[in-house]
């Protein structure tokens, strides 16, 4: 039995492959996780990833090997072991966004995504921690799962948040790949702390509903994978339209046709790329971070792409002081997502919440503004200001990209490497608040290397126009395929 076969190394082409030879069985390899998660979860290095494991895995794995030996696979992600971010609805499992006031709950159906990746074949095999409620981009820590999550890479690190647990999970081989949500950051950070390509879409392209909401104008779900071919092939399952969630109308007529059709060699050849420096250099730019991003620019050159040495918005500051009042939005777009799952919800309100006292301390600040916040987001004069400004930024970033004829803008994902544990603060060099979520456009994460003695991961992130995923798709490809900077991390061999 290939009790050895490399599950924290694995991809899909390496599953498949085994299956297709009868060198390994869904059983089998959902053994191997695990095992590992048993051996290096809560022991060993103890990296605090998961909230809970399915306890049907193994029988759902029984299931898709009669189905393989009767008919072949199921779908493109056939007993594909995925890690699943505990703020997507799972039917069966319990779902807590982080959040002690939601323990216990079953939905009573999945969430549009999971519920693809189902279809396609795929074991939701765990949930993973994330910062609570995802309000923060910086740590992974929550009522619900005692303890930081440690960044697998160096365990005295941050794994960034929200769906640090997912990042860590993945780049500590706990599955073979994962679904985190982003709302500012929190896909693309993670995958860049823990060596992992992270695909955040334009929005509406793929579908939110089933999650639970952080800001419905900005939250975005996606696959984090440690290769491109693997993030890729789970985008192919999920973009489609919804009828659960308007905002996906568009998509079925503004996908591609099959995104794993841009795994290309040399799609970097010709390809028209500018350094967005707004994104990233301020003066606690680190330094190592800016060695790997100038050898990042020199491959794609090498590869054959013209990187245009800076451009800027110059409209943009302008743009952002036309901002008129805030806009929280957490309270209302909670609320109406739990009063959609009433009586089977435990909670219904923001005050419930806070009554419990069933949360962790750090976020009762962010709590009781959202409680105190009457912000509707259709009529209120703050969030009205918002979505006009952001429309302005997207028609900004539009001309600067017609008007040099650019196919995309490149910058480090983090300006410094992934703090300690605890350590709020040193710098934290977040890149990604401003960009793709302000304007709904894609952006994807890759590494670029590591910094600090090798040991820390840095990511590079491709910014493109709307439903552009095509052509990032084929660039982030090109350059892993280049430059092959993913590695996993030194833990201790599992069982």
């Amino acid at each position: 039995m290939p009790r050895r076969f490399p599950v924290d190394t694995a991809s899909i082409a390496t599953i498949h492959g085994a299956f297709k030879a009868r060198r390994l069985t869904c059983r089998a390899l959902v053994e191997g996780y695990l095992a590992r998660i048993e051996a290096l979860d809560q022991r060993g290095p103890a990296i605090n990833s998961l909230v809970l494991r399915n306890p049907d895995a193994l029988t759902i794995a029984d299931s898709l090997d009669r189905r393989f030996a009767a008919e072949g696979p199921v779908g493109s992600l056939h007993c594909i072991p995925l890690i699943v971010k505990d703020n997507f609805e799972t039917a069966g499992l319990q779902t807590t966004g982080g959040s002690l006031a939601l323990e216990g709950w079953k939905p009573l159906r999945d969430a549009t995504m999971v519920r693809q990746v189902k279809t396609a074949g795929a074991i939701v095999l765990a949930k993973s921690n994330l910062a609570e409620w995802a309000f923060t981009p910086y740590e992974t820590v929550s009522s619900i799962l005692p303890g930081y999550t440690k960044n697998p890479y160096a365990l005295d690190r941050v794994t960034a948040g929200s769906s640090g647990g997912t990042a860590a999970a993945v780049a500590a081989g706990f599955g073979t790949l994962g679904l985190g949500t982003d709302t500012g950051n929190s896909i693309r950070g993670p995958s860049a702390h823990q060596a992992l390509v992270g695909i955040r879409s334009t929005m509406g392209l793929t579908s939110r509903a089933g999650v639970i909401p952080l800001n419905a104008s900005a939250d975005i779900a996606g696959p984090m994978a440690r290769r491109v071919a693997d993030a890729v092939a789970v985008f192919d399952v999920i973009v489609h339209s919804d009828p659960d969630d308007d905002v996906t109308a568009p998509a079925d007529a503004r996908r591609a046709p099959r995104y794993a059709d841009a795994l290309k060699p040399g799609a970097l050849k010709g390809a028209r790329l500018a350094i967005l420096r707004q994104a990233y250099d301020r003066p606690t730019l680190d330094a190592e971070v800016r060695v790997l991003f100038e050898r990042a620019v020199a491959d794609l050159r090498r590869a054959g792409a013209t990187v245009i040495d800076s451009v800027r918005v110059d409209s943009l500051d302008a743009i952002q002081r036309r901002q008129q009042g805030g806009c929280n939005r957490f309270r209302s777009d909670l609320e109406r997502y739990l009063a959609a799952r009433a009586p089977n919800a435990p909670i219904r309100t923001i005050d419930d919440i806070l009554r419990s006292r069933r949360f962790h301390p750090t976020v009762e600040l962010r709590l009781r503004e959202a409680a105190a916040s009457t912000d509707v987001p259709e009529t209120s004069p703050g969030c009205l200001s918002r979505e006009r400004v952001r429309a302005e930024v997207r028609t900004a970033v539009t001309r600067l990209m017609d008007s040099l004829s650019l196919d995309g803008m490149i910058y480090p994902t983090w300006s410094n490497p992934p703090r300690r544990i605890g350590d709020l603060n040193t710098p934290h060099g977040d890149n990604s608040q401003l960009f793709s979520p302000t304007t709904g456009f894609p952006a994807i994460t890759v590494p670029m290397g590591y910094t600090r003695d090798n040991r820390l991961p840095a990511g590079l992130q491709f910014f493109g126009r709307a439903y552009d995923e095509y052509r990032l798709v084929g660039y982030v490809y090109d350059y892993e395929r280049l430059t092959r900077h993913w590695r996993p991390p030194a833990l201790p061999a599992a069982p």
